[in-house]
């Protein structure tokens, strides 16, 4: 039997006091709130049978699902956090910028700007789409019941539910439903015939640290 429930989770808040956007930089580690709010929601599904949990190879990310194998550690037999690198935020080509700064000092650099629903900035959210659905099928496929967890990033995190709930995958950076630390909740249901979703639906939202997002700094939307 394949994996219940797979439960996506973003990474806490990044310790960033120049705002840039970092993208896939090494070494941008989370802030002490960050690892609150990464404790936060590990202890939100507490007593739930994860079986299993997946990171993005990035730094923020790893930190991210330490408290989720340090209260899941019993569930997981003994194995530590698995790597998937299709969990991975996208590239783009304003990373290590403040972006705002860096339009200031060169306009020329807004040519980047001009197609967001490809977008031209970066990798194709259909590409990110791909990619993510297929670490979430290998997931759910991977281990014999239970649930599990797999921890990324914001965009990545928000094609997966545009892609299961049939909406079109380029919206407004600023309206993505994907906080800190948020947990976005799947289920396999071959009975749904979604384009690109491979039977999988969306059951659950939830925001296990919203009481720290009102004091966050950084947001980290790309």
């Amino acid at each position: 039997m394949p994996a219940d429930l797979i439960h996506l989770v973003r990474h806490g808040e990044v310790f960033n006091p120049d705002g840039v956007l970092y993208g896939r930089l090494p070494e941008f580690h989370l802030s002490e709130r960050g690892r609150r709010m990464a404790q936060l929601a590990a202890s939100s599904l507490a007593g739930r049978p994860i079986v299993a949990v997946t990171a993005s190879p990035l730094t923020r990310t790893r930190e991210s699902a330490e408290p989720w194998i340090d209260r899941f550690r019993d569930g997981l037999g003994g194995e530590g956090l698995r790597i998937d690198e299709r969990l991975i935020e996208p590239a783009n080509r304003f990373e290590g910028l403040n972006i705002r700064a860096a339009l200031k000092r060169d306009p020329f650099l807004a040519r980047h700007l001009l197609n967001p629903w490809r977008p031209s900035w970066g990798e194709p959210f259909a590409s990110i789409a791909a990619r993510m659905m297929a670490a979430v099928a290998d997931a759910h496929a991977g281990v014999e019941g239970g649930e599990v967890v797999l921890v990324s990033h914001q965009l990545p995190i928000w094609m997966v539910a545009r892609t299961a709930q049939g909406k079109p995958l380029a919206t407004d950076p600023r309206r993505r439903r994907c906080s800190l630390s948020s947990i976005t909740t799947l289920a396999h249901d071959p009975a749904v015939a979604v384009p690109g979703a491979a039977g999988f639906v969306e059951v659950d939202y939830q925001e296990p640290a919203a009481e720290l997002l009102a004091e966050a700094i950084d947001l980290g939307a790309v």
